[in-house]
Parts: C-alpha cells; structure tokens; sequence
C-alpha cells in the first residue's frame, strides 16, 4: 500500500473530483452529526467552517490510500484501514470521508479531511511523511497487504489518474497534470517554457503559450498514445502556482541563481578531464563515457539524418544543459577531429590517463590496507606489499574496467603501462603517509601532555590511569618514547615515569573507536565547539570500549562529552526510526526500547540516557518539541516511561553492550550481532517491532549460522575482538539490495524508466 498526501487551501474541488466519478463508492463519513445519514453537500460546509478559521495554506488535507495492482480489499475492511491510518495521523478526532473509486487497475480510497480543529488550531504536520511511511507498513502487516518498495526509486507515489480520461473527467486530468508539472519542476531546475515542454511531452502533457500585455499565459493538455486528447486547461486552473506568471518568476529564480556559474564551470572541467583521455570517441558511447567517469547522466541529440549534432547534461544539481551553454568549445561539431570516427580509442599516451592509472593504484593500495585489518601502519603496507596483489585489486574496479575497456589492448602492453606508475604512487604515497604518521604521532603525544597538565582525570586515578589512556590511542611507552601500538618506526620523546600495568589486559582498541576517542580527547581538551569535533554515533559507545578511562574522567569532562555524545546518537536514532514511526508516541516508545526519557525541563522537552554518569539531558529542537507536544495524551506517555526503564533494568540490559547490540542490528551488521548474543548471551535494547524486522531481514539467518558453528577459546577471543571493532573483521552486509517489484507502476506512473536518459553500454 502506498498513501498519498496533498494539502490544499480550499476543499471545494477536491470534493467534487472524488464524488464526481461515475465508477464511485462512499464508504463512509467520520466524526459528523451522523456516520451514516450524511450527504456530500452538508459535509462540504462542515470542513468549508472549520476551515474558515485559520488562514493556513494547508487547511485541507486529501489522502490517497493505494493498493498495488492485483490485490483488493472489501469495502469494510478499506474502510476500517481507513479509519486506522487517519487515527495514527492524528485525524481520529477529525471530520472526514473515505470514497472509494473504481476507475483504475489499482484499488484506492480518497479521503478528505481539515486540518483545522474545533479549537481553531492547526493539526501538528510535523514529520507527516515519514509517520505516513511507518503507518502504511503497520497497516500492511496487519492487513496482510503485499510491502510497500522501500528504495527510494521505487517509492514514486501512485498517480490515480490512467491515461483513459473523458471529457467530463476533467479534475482528473487537471490533477494529473498538476501532479506532473509539480514533480518536473521539483526534480529540475528549469529555466523556460521551452525547457518545461521538453520535461512534459514524455508524461503526454502539451504546453501552450500565449503572450498578451508582455505578460505570459500558460495553458496544458494531454495527449495520450492510445489516441485521446484533453482540451487545454488554464494553468491558473490547473493550480495557482502554476500560472504562466509564477512560472516566469521559477525561471528567473533558476536563470540568476548563483549556482549556475559554478555548475557550468565544474561540468566544462570534468567533459575536458574526460576528452583529455582520448583520441577519438564514437558520439554514441559518450553517455556511457561521462557516467562511468564522471557520473554525469548525458543525452546525446541527432538531427532529422540521424547525425549527432550535440549533447545534453542532466546534472545532479537539477539544471538541464547543452553543451554550448557550459561551454562554446565542447559540443559534438565543435571538436570534429574527436569526434568524427566511429571508434572510441583512448589516448594510451596522454597525461590524464598516467593520472588515472595513478588513481587506481593509490585505491588499490588503501582498500587492501583495509582489508589487511591495519595489522601495522599504512607505510609499512606500502613499503611491503607486492605488486602482484595489487594489481589483483586494480583488477576489481570499476575505475579500471572502464580504462581497460576503451583502451582495446592486450594484458601484456595494459601492463606495460602500468609498470612505470607503480614507484611513482608508491614513492608520493609512501613519503606523504610517513609525514601523516609521524605528525599524528606527535599529536597524540601532545594529547596525553594536556590529559596530565588540565587533569582531564580525577587527580586520584591520574596516574593509575595513563595505560588505559596510551592503549585508547593505539600507542605504547617504554623507556621514555612513546610509539605505535603496531610499530616501532616513529617514536616521540616522553617522561611519564613509571607507569603500573593493570592486573589483566583484557580489552581490545579498533582503529576506529581509537580514531573517535582522539577526537573526542582533542575537542574537551582544547574546547572545541560541537561542530568541530563532528562526533559520530558510535561515540556513545566509548566508555564501552575504554571503561576505565572515561570512569576516571574528570566531573566536567565527562559531563560535557555525554552530552556531545548523546546528541550525536539522538540524531542518528531519530534517522534510523523513520520507517517505523506513526505518531509521537512511538518517537518516545522507540527511544523508551533502547534506555532512552524525556523529561520537562523548564517547558522544554529534554532526552536523557539511562547509560550517561552525570545524567545530563539534551533540549530538543523545537520542529520536534511541536511535534511531540501535537500528542494529545503526551503526559501520561512521559509517566508511563518509567515502566519500560524498569523492565530494562531488571532484565540486566541497562548497559552499553544491549545499546551495542542493537546498533549492529540497526547498522545491518547481523553476523557480529550474532556473535555478541552467542558468546556472550547479550539482548540488545531494540523495539520489537524493530527486532522483528531485522529476524525477517536476515538476523534470524545469521543467528542460526552462529549458533551451530563449533568456537574454541581461541577463535572466541578473536571474534570478540571483531565483534567490538567498527571495522569489517567479520564481514561486512554489503550486499546490494534487489529491487521489488512494483505494482503500483503503469504506462502513465512509472515515471523511472524515463530516467536513462540517452545511450548506456554495459561493461562486460
């Protein structure tokens, strides 16, 4: 099921489309004098009063509830589902009507609804989208209805309106074509009426100019394959917005911006970066050229002979280019020696190309440090590691299948190229790394200086605490120098003295919770602001990882990282919920699950942690504050918190590692999740609905793989270390995600297929 959600300041004509077809079933009305005796015309007064009393430009609300096609649901159940989905929007109290209409392959409702209350005050639309997304998904459980797409190409809202409109349909057809021009002006920067008709002739929309008083009139109509043509309707008719005038403004807006310049200078750099390569290219594998090189989606344009004349760029930033508004010197005629064969050569001589076989050796050397587990520096890597395996990476990319492709030569001449760029990469890489490392040396060193000289630790613990502090920073002391854990190569003068080993070494620091705990030491100890220090979520796990070390941290320190952290998580919490939230009693439920309350503090909403020492609380933003306070039963959910705090707590899951195991579930890192529950018999802190999801998703697989694998002590101790590393030690869920099928899609809805725009050719 997919629903759709329009707001409009005025209901009169939306209730005429949705009662006017002929093919059409009024399930019922909600919250009127009565349920079942209302007519359509007393109705339309109620929501035209409460409307009236708020000047708002959303004071309507018409909703589309679509099922894909070959599924169905009785009138009673699409009634109920109805009523369901508005009680989870917050229209439960609302007056609204739910008719349902025959006229296309996909069974759908309408339902039109205020906004506006009793009490003269606006529902709270706050995150609509995406508690809509959450509630259909709930809805289509419950239901039984097949899943909604979840990647976003796919998720293209169902036009209700089919190509088989009548004259006396007209809303249908203005809707439809309202529908369409706003999503054309969405996805492109468009910058003339000329422009905008391009857009349109693929979805059958004509557009039709008249000039009158240097003001000028727009008016569209469709024209459908199988032979059917709508009269023109007024583009004020059509939706006010959409006026030949206010689109003149649009165009104004997107011809001045000052994005343009930049666009068009960065799209001449990276077309001449890209003929820089070649000798000679065929006009018709330019698209393919400029997506895999440069990811820019190209079209080329032939004349009435079926010649290529020119090329336009789709760019990402929306704006749609000829080449010879980037640039006079780049289109098709412009260049005839390039483009004059009808065979695509690279120029195996040219500079760019010893840049881009530079490029693919730097990468090769980087992802097979990663994959080594960073057992020692990154330069001793480069200084050892052979040119074989190297060259065995190289051979993965796409980078490299492209240069390969159209530089049509044999292995043994391809090697001959590359052979000569090896010690230059390696000799640049090797020296800037060495540098890199060096300084980030001294850095640390420099940390720990700080940690002593503005006692970052309790003065009592200062001392017993400086091997926990050297390890979280992947560095070791002897004899008055500190060094890599994993290296000898670099080593910094420092006199901490003597310092006591702990009874048992029984922790294990990954890179990169070493790399967020530098960043967090350097931003309390130089004061940074939250914006430099740019935490990342799994800050929240660091006193996970070196328990010790911020047990020992200092009141004020401490307090101010927790809150830092906290932020960080929040953010990301709220992100990973989308799809399951329908209300803000589900934000609260969801965080509640994971160890997370709200609190009023000074009539501002604050979010505080079960898992925070000082118990600081973070204000909220006031978008989510108006949200959370459009809940009418808000107090009782803040006193019912305690319950589910509770339960946490004497389940023994009020810890960091239950947090930790449900981010390696949120994160799709279900083997490592597997292993944290087998070994160590950790339940994560999760919502059920969200563990249910993630069993149906593969958790449930990798569990049972755990579960009957045979650990020793050994390979236990290992897998720990994977299961606490934010690197890839045991794998990582990488695997792309297949495409569902849509139901919803038809000749007139599938607007993706339009989206390759001109030639591809697929690398083999």
């Amino acid at each position: 099921m997919i629903a759709r959600i329009l707001y409009r300041s005025n209901v009169q004509g939306v209730l005429n489309y949705v009662s006017g077809k002929p093919k059409s079933t009024i399930l019922g009305f909600q919250n009127t004098y009565s349920d079942t005796n209302t007519d359509m015309k007393f109705f339309g007064r109620v929501l035209y009063h409460l409307g009236n009393r708020h000047d708002s430009e959303k004071r309507y609300a018409h909703i589309s509830l679509n099922l894909p096609r070959g599924e169905d649901l009785d009138d009673t159940d699409f009634f109920e589902i109805s009523k369901k989905y508005m009680e989870h929007m917050g229209y439960g109290e609302q007056p609204y009507v739910v008719v349902r209409h025959h006229d296309t392959k996909h069974e759908h409702v309408h339902i039109v609804s205020s906004t506006i209350k009793e009490d003269c005050l606006q529902i709270n639309l706050s995150n609509d989208i995406r508690r809509s997304i959450a509630t259909q998904k709930y809805l289509e459980k419950e239901f039984g209805l097949s899943p909604s797409p979840d990647t976003k190409q796919t998720r293209e809202l169902p036009k209700y309106e089919m190509p088989e409109f009548r004259n006396r349909d007209i809303n249908g057809v203005r809707f439809y074509i309202q529908d369409i021009v706003n999503i054309e002006l969405q996805k492109h920067r468009v910058r003339s009426f000329k422009e905008l008709e391009g857009h349109l002739k693929k979805h059958h929309i004509e557009l039709r100019t008249v000039e009158r008083n240097g003001r000028v009139g727009v008016s569209y109509g469709v024209a459908a394959k199988d032979g059917y043509k709508s009269r023109f309707i007024n583009g004020y008719t059509v939706h006010p917005q959409l006026s030949g005038p206010k689109l003149q403004k649009i165009f104004e807006q997107n011809r001045r911006s000052k994005l343009l310049p930049m666009v068009k200078k960065r799209l001449e750099k990276q077309i001449n970066t890209a003929y820089g390569l070649f000798k000679t290219i065929n006009p018709e594998h330019l698209p393919d050229i400029l997506k895999i090189y440069q990811k820019l989606d190209c079209k080329v344009d032939y004349n009435e002979e079926g010649n290529p004349v020119d090329f336009t760029i789709y760019d990402k930033s929306g704006y749609v280019l000829e080449s010879e508004e980037i640039a006079p010197n780049i289109g098709i005629q412009q260049n005839p020696e390039l483009f004059e064969s009808k065979y695509t050569q690279m120029y195996a001589e040219s500079e760019q190309l010893q840049l881009e076989l530079q490029r693919c050796i730097r990468e090769a050397y980087k992802s097979t440090y990663q994959n080594s587990g960073n057992k020692i520096l990154f330069s001793e890597h480069i200084d050892i590691i052979p040119i074989k395996a190297l060259v065995a990476e190289m051979a993965k990319t796409e980078r490299f299948q492209f240069l390969k492709k159209y530089l049509h030569t044999d292995d043994r001449n391809l090697g001959e190229l590359i052979k000569p760029q090896f010690n230059i990469v390696k000799d640049k890489l090797y020296i800037s790394e060495s540098v890199k490392e060096d300084r980030r040396l001294k850095g640390k060193a420099e940390l720990i200086r700080q940690a002593s000289e503005k006692r970052l630790f309790d003065a009592p613990r200062q001392k017993g605490i400086l091997f926990e502090l050297l390890h979280s920073l992947g560095t070791k002391y002897q004899g008055g120098q500190l060094t890599y854990t994993n290296s000898r190569r670099y080593q910094v003068k420092l006199n901490l003295g003597h310092i006591p080993l702990p009874d048992q070494i029984d922790f294990y620091a990954s890179p990169g919770f070493i790399k967020e705990n530098e960043k967090v030491l350097d931003g309390l100890l130089n004061d940074r602001t939250e914006n430099e220090i740019d935490l990342r979520p799994s800050a929240m796990f660091l006193p996970l990882m070196f328990p010790n070390l911020y047990k020992a941290m200092a009141a004020p320190y401490r307090q101010k990282f927790e809150m830092l952290s906290l932020k960080s998580y929040h953010k990301y919490a709220e992100r990973i919920q989308v799809s399951f939230e329908k209300s803000p009693r589900d934000y609260i439920a969801f965080f509640n699950a994971k160890g997370f309350y709200f609190e009023r503090n000074e009539e501002k909403l604050c979010i505080g942690s079960i898992y925070s020492k000082y118990a600081e609380k973070v204000p909220l933003s006031p978008k989510t504050q108006a949200y959370l306070e459009s809940s009418t039963d808000l107090d009782q959910v803040l006193d019912k918190q305690a319950e589910t705090l509770k339960d946490i707590e004497t389940s023994g899951r009020d810890n960091l590692k239950s947090l930790w195991s449900g981010y390696l579930v949120e994160t799709g890192q279900y083997k490592k999740a597997a292993y944290l529950f087998v070994l160590d018999g950790v339940r994560p802190n999760l919502p059920l609905q969200h563990l249910e999801y993630h069993m149906q998703n593969g958790l449930k697989e990798a569990l049972g793989i755990v579960s009957q694998k045979q650990v020793d002590k050994k390979q236990a101790r290992l897998l720990r270390k994977g299961v606490y590393a934010l690197g890839n030690l045991l794998g990582s869920n990488s695997s792309r995600e297949e495409e569902m099928f849509n139901g919803f899609k038809d000749e007139f809805t599938d607007f993706t297929k339009y989206r390759g725009r001109g030639l591809s050719i697929k690398i083999q």
